[in-house]
C-alpha cells in the first residue's frame, strides 16, 4: 500500500474478517478462502500456527495461493507475526500479538502496510496506539478452541471500555464469536468481527460468511449504546 489507510476504510475491512491456516480448515484452505470471499469476507489474515502447521516452502505456497485469491477480488492479505514472510509476499499487513515484536518495531518495517495488534487490556491498547496500529484486535471475547495461547476470556465488556476511555481506533473483536453473537459484539463497540472455527469448521462455508456479515452491517447501521459513547 502506498500510503496508510483511512480509519473509515480499515473499519470496513474489519466487517468480517476471516483468520485461517491450514490447521484450521476442515476442507482444503484454498477452498475455505474461496467460499469465505463469495459470501463476503472482507479481510483475511494468513495465521499458519499450531501442531502440524506448514513449515517452509509449502507455507510459503499456501501463503502465496490464499494472497492470489485475496488480491482478485481486492481484499487484503494479513499475516499473522511474521514480518519477513509479509515483506516477501508484498502482503497489505502484519497483525502481532503482544508477545512479539513491538508494534513500534514492526511499523519501522513494514512502511504504510497495514498494522494490527491485539490488546487484552486499555493500557495495551494505548500503547499499540502510539506506535502506529492501523487497528486492535481484542479478545477473546468468549472461549476458544482455535488457540491454544488464548489469553483470558474478556466478554463484550472490553470494548464498551475501550469505547468508553475514549478510544475511536478501529477494533475487531475475536475469539469464540458465533453468528448469535455477532450482535452482541458490535453493539458492545466493535467495528466487525475476526473468526476461525465459525467459517473453517462450518458446513457451508460461503452461507456462514453471509450471515455473519449481514449481522456485522445491520449492528453497524443501529448501533447500541456502547457505540454511540
Amino acid at each position: 500500500m502506498s500510503s496508510r489507510m483511512l480509519s473509515e476504510t480499515v473499519r470496513r475491512h474489519l466487517q468480517m474478517y476471516l483468520v485461517l491456516g491450514s490447521v484450521n480448515c476442515l476442507a482444503e484452505p484454498g477452498w475455505v478462502v474461496q467460499q469465505a470471499l463469495a459470501g463476503g469476507a472482507t479481510m483475511v489474515q494468513f495465521r499458519e500456527k499450531g501442531r502440524g502447521a506448514l513449515t517452509g516452502a509449502p507455507r510459503l505456497e499456501l501463503a502465496r495461493r490464499l494472497q492470489d485469491q485475496c488480491r482478485r477480488v481486492g481484499v487484503p492479505f494479513i499475516v499473522n507475526d511474521d514480518v519477513e514472510l509479509a515483506l516477501e509476499l508484498d502482503a497489505d499487513g502484519v497483525h502481532i500479538g503482544q508477545d512479539d515484536e513491538s508494534a513500534a518495531s514492526v511499523r519501522e518495517r513494514i512502511g504504510n502496510r497495514m498494522l494490527g495488534v491485539s490488546a487484552h487490556t486499555i493500557e495495551e491498547a494505548r500503547r499499540a496506539i502510539l506506535q502506529g496500529a492501523d487497528y486492535l484486535g481484542v479478545g477473546p471475547i468468549y472461549p476458544t478452541i482455535s488457540k491454544d495461547d488464548a489469553n483470558a476470556v474478556q466478554g463484550p465488556i472490553i470494548l464498551h471500555e475501550l469505547r468508553k476511555a475514549g478510544m475511536d481506533v478501529p477494533i475487531v473483536g475475536i475469539g469464540g464469536i458465533t453468528v448469535d453473537r455477532v450482535e452482541e459484539v458490535v453493539r458492545a463497540g466493535a467495528d466487525g468481527v475476526a473468526v476461525i472455527s465459525a467459517v473453517t469448521q462450518a458446513e457451508q462455508i460461503r452461507t456462514a460468511v453471509e450471515e455473519m456479515k449481514k449481522k456485522v452491517v445491520l449492528s453497524i447501521k443501529s448501533p447500541g449504546v456502547s457505540q454511540k459513547l
